[in-house]
């Protein structure tokens, strides 16, 4: 075990309880990986609610390859039974229910877009269990049992409840159910530690007292900040379109990062990095492009990080400008379902629609980083091509917007 524990505060907002619960040496997390003869379980569940995880939920998962680094067991918690629900935190409205197949196919999305930052590969290190293996199994006793921990006062005092309520906004009763079947994945794999964000620190703080409820050690809980988005201004989000994609391909994520906000450059370096924090370039620029080339380094390796970086170079200099992002393109004007050829030449790639075969069927044209191979490809919509980066050769690209 390292007993160097820089890794564990890195970016950290909170670790709770602070305070000793009783006289017992273990009310301190150091104390407890100190004093511990077994590698810890670390507890991160997730809900494959969607399809794309971004940079702001990868601040979690890198602190969860930290405790693996360390020798401990990271256990991740797929929650297909809870995603059935879906957490109500933050929601001003109740979310909208998935069917099995539709969260069985996103847990599989989100564990291919994590591969590159936890260690899938080391015995020991890794747990991946579905709570499905056992909140399905709950009888009506022991989901009373597990209701009789808690009371709606209780309930009604975790942020969002307590604003819909107020608002009068429906609050169904499932939704009562999620924070204490999340807080019982933690007693069902006996967690040591559970990760979360800011806003998960009700549910838990649930799973330390159901912990204790059916007498286990509780866990400690640890917080990590919640990533700003691109903007520099709120939270990163998909539905904000102020995020970087996992999946995005390494033009995308370099470009993005590299128009990073001077302000949120520390903790972008912090969250999303290894690096030595007082060993930073003194240039904002130069740091937005250490910090580029790192993290997309990390998703795609450093030689399609640095093909990255000369490609945005490229453009750059192909512009004739100062600007620094790739080149947008406006999808309002194209008439759909339309065909690749077509987009290929009314971006301005190519002088003509032969000319955009001739290069798709050379294999020059590449979408999102992947190659095409079908002169005919068809898109029925706008939305299928969004956010998208459409690339000729190794210097010319752009990026489809609204």
């Amino acid at each position: 075990m390292l007993t160097n524990f820089s890794w564990l505060y890195r970016g950290i907002s909170e670790i709770f309880p602070d305070q000793p619960e009783s006289n017992s040496p273990n009310e301190n997390l150091v104390n407890r990986i100190e004093q511990a003869d077994r590698p810890l379980r670390i507890k991160f569940g997730i809900d494959p609610t969607g399809t794309d995880i971004h940079l702001g939920h990868s601040t979690v998962f890198r602190k969860l390859r930290s405790f693996q680094d360390a020798g401990h067991t990271a256990v991740l918690i797929i929650g297909d039974f809870t995603a059935q629900i879906g957490d109500p935190t933050g929601k001003s409205e109740v979310r909208r229910q998935l069917t099995q197949a539709q969260v069985k196919a996103n847990a599989e999305t989100y564990l291919n877009q994590v591969r590159p930052i936890l260690d899938f590969d080391t015995p020991g290190r890794l747990e991946v269990r579905y709570n499905s293996e056992w909140l399905s199994a709950l009888d009506l006793p022991k989901i009373q049992e597990l209701l009789a921990t808690m009371t709606v006062g209780q309930m009604l005092a975790k942020e969002g409840f307590a604003e819909r309520y107020k608002q009068g906004t429906p609050i169904y009763i499932h939704e009562f159910l999620y924070p204490l079947m999340q807080g019982y994945d933690s007693v069902a794999i006996a967690s040591d530690v559970e990760l979360g964000g800011t806003d998960q620190k009700f549910n838990l703080a649930v799973g330390r007292d159901l912990q204790r409820h059916f007498g286990q050690t509780p866990q400690f809980g640890l917080l990590m900040p919640i990533l700003l988005g691109t903007d520099g201004v709120q939270k990163m989000s998909k539905s904000l379109g102020n995020y970087i994609g996992l999946s995005e391909d390494a033009l995308s994520m370099y470009s993005k990062l590299e128009k990073i906000p001077d302000a949120l450059l520390e903790q972008y370096f912090e969250l999303l990095t290894n690096l030595p924090l007082d060993q930073l370039p003194e240039q904002p620029r130069d740091r937005q492009k250490l910090l580029a080339l790192e993290v997309t380094a990390q998703y795609h390796g450093k030689e399609n990080a640095l093909e990255a970086q000369a490609a945005a170079i490229n453009l750059v200099q192909g512009a004739g400008s100062q600007s620094e992002s790739v080149p947008e393109f406006s999808l309002s004007a194209v008439q759909f379902p339309s065909k690749i050829f077509y987009l290929v030449s009314a971006t301005g790639l190519c002088k003509s629609s032969s000319e955009a075969r001739r290069q798709i069927q050379g294999g020059a044209v590449k979408l999102d980083g992947q190659k095409v191979d079908q002169v005919d490809l068809t898109f029925a919509s706008p939305e299928e091509l969004l956010g998208k980066v459409l690339q000729l050769g190794k210097t010319k690209f752009v990026r489809f917007v609204e």
